[in-house]
């Protein structure tokens, strides 16, 4: 926990440090943002799709199918898209970027930039951690956006719900709390996945699993469940506290 605590300082500090370069985090974003858009699309549809079919039955055994709008959207913003996006940018880009630095450290990279004086904490980790809090916001959004027209051709297309009541009661229902109960979900998860991921690549050599290619592959895994554990656990906190 000390060395996390310590990782994410000099993380920090090193966002804040001269000079300021646009490229690093605009290549981070690419990665992460724009990389991911396809992969956050197709799973908001089919996530939204599916509470469209599961809401509209449900829903209609008690004379509710009007409501159907409201619950996939809350659904969604409040919950299931800012989790589903930061387990899937997890699986996706977390992931690699723990390879990333774990393969650059035991082929010495980064030993390299310290004896150029080169601030590895700066060059490699503050664009990845400014570039996520950017970039998976605005996937959640993407996938909130996407879920929601995905409910809407399910129940209303599909099931020939009334689209008026459908928007209408979306409309009614999420209020600016929702949205900032996402936005605020979505930008501490995307700070938990870089910190996490980020730091099991980058300390590689300092964990129980060996200097080589078994404890790159094992620290990816443990990055991944701890990330997505800690997504998880953190949902339920940041929840606790807005609701």
């Amino acid at each position: 926990m000390g060395r996390s605590a310590l990782f994410l300082f000099l993380t920090l500090r090193g966002m804040f440090q001269p000079p300021f370069k646009l490229r690093p985090v605009l290549r981070q974003i690419q990665v992460i943002g724009s990389g991911s858009f396809l992969v956050i699309a197709f799973t908001g549809a089919f996530v939204g799709m599916v509470l469209g079919l599961q809401g509209y039955y449900t829903l209609s055994k008690y004379g509710s199918s009007s409501a159907l709008g409201a619950a996939v959207a809350l659904s969604l913003i409040r919950e299931l898209g800012p989790v589903l996006t930061a387990l899937m940018v997890i699986g996706r880009t977390g992931s690699a970027m723990c390879a990333e630095l774990g393969i650059m450290r035991i082929s010495e990279q980064i030993d390299a930039l310290d004896c150029m004086a080169i601030n590895p904490y700066r060059y490699l980790i503050a664009p990845k951690l400014l570039a996520g809090l950017l970039s998976i916001p605005l996937l959640t959004a993407v996938f909130n956006v996407v879920g929601v027209f995905g409910g809407y051709m399910v129940g209303v297309v599909l099931l020939h719900g009334n689209g008026g009541a459908y928007m209408a009661s979306m409309r009614a229902s999420v209020t600016a709390v929702d949205l900032k109960m996402c936005f605020v979900k979505s930008v501490c998860f995307a700070f938990l996945l870089v910190w996490i991921c980020a730091e099991h690549g980058f300390w590689v050599n300092r964990r129980p699993w060996g200097f080589g290619a078994e404890g790159v592959s094992r620290a990816t895994t443990s990055a991944v469940v701890v990330s997505s554990v800690s997504v998880l656990v953190a949902d339920y906190v940041i929840t606790s506290f807005l609701l």
